[in-house]
């Protein structure tokens, strides 16, 4: 249930909730209503990183394990699947993997605690009322966060491989903000979809593991095979994590092809998630 109107001349803090049917509420007071709400989402966040003991060294620790001790596997496979015989430096390729999985298991996690993020809620949307979008926003808030000690490992990584250091790496950020806005499209629109199918959380692991294979984190954009090229740049990763990786790894400054594709991925998802998930929201609380 969401506010349909405000009675500011008397009491701002007063809102009238009326049942109505599938739709889009008043865009306004909703994006104000959740601006305001901002410090319940992010202590919302906070919590989950306590309870999933992020906060302390060992956590942390794992986070950063987890992604590197992968990037290890994927290195010795691809190396092995390519008999040695890639032209491109082992440690830019190691370089490579370890930053494009930092960036995936970031995307990939932001989605799935997103997807999860309304069924898993299912008591506080019994007994609270505010703008739903919170909670797929929260858990990527909570996903950031988890995945900002990588950067400093990184780091480490990029300088024991003997990768230089360039400017454009400053770059960076800015597909790691694209990154972040399509994952909360991502995430809006699996969590509304896995109120209604909760088969979802099921699916969800396979086809972040395709979507993996079918983005240059374990090969850069420039190696995709002939055969796969007509459709693969389509892929939205292949844009988004493929600048992060040429600005990251090698300072490279990506086409703007990539640029465009990055940013068009990201609103789009943003968008179609955001008004996918404000007009079924209202039905969350009967369906859970």
């Amino acid at each position: 249930m969401n506010a349909t109107s405000v009675d500011e001349e008397f009491n701002p803090s007063v809102h009238v909730y009326e049942p109505h049917k599938v739709g889009l509420p008043a865009l306004r007071p909703y994006f104000k209503a959740l601006w305001q709400r901002r410090e319940f989402a992010a202590e919302m966040s906070r919590t989950n990183i306590r309870a999933a003991n992020t906060n302390t060294f060992f956590g942390q620790v794992w986070l950063v394990l987890n992604p590197l001790l992968l990037a290890a596997v994927y290195y010795l496979l691809v190396d092995i699947i390519a008999g040695g015989g890639s032209k491109i430096d082992a440690g830019e390729r190691f370089a490579h993997m370890c930053g494009g999985l930092f960036a995936f298991y970031y995307f990939s996690g932001a989605m799935t605690a997103g997807a999860a993020s309304v069924v898993g809620g299912g008591k506080l949307l019994m007994n609270q009322s505010f703008p739903r979008m919170l909670l797929p926003l929260s858990a990527v808030r909570t996903a950031f966060f988890r995945f900002l000690p990588t950067l400093g490992v990184y780091l480490v990584i990029h300088l024991v491989m003997r990768q230089p250091l360039r400017w454009p790496m400053l770059l960076a950020p800015a597909f790691l903000i694209m990154l972040t806005i399509f994952a909360a499209g991502m995430g809006m629109i699996f969590a509304a979809l896995q109120v209604y199918f909760r088969d979802t959380t099921s699916f969800l692991p396979y086809f972040v593991r395709i979507w993996l294979y079918l983005s240059p984190v374990l090969w850069f954009a420039e190696q995709a095979p002939p055969k796969f090229k007509g459709f693969i740049q389509y892929n939205p990763l292949y844009s988004l994590i493929g600048g992060w990786a040429d600005l990251l790894v090698r300072g490279d400054i990506p086409k703007w092809q990539m640029w465009a594709g990055a940013g068009f991925w990201a609103i789009l998802a943003f968008v179609i998630g955001s008004l996918f998930f404000m007009s079924r929201e209202r039905e969350f609380v009967v369906r859970l």
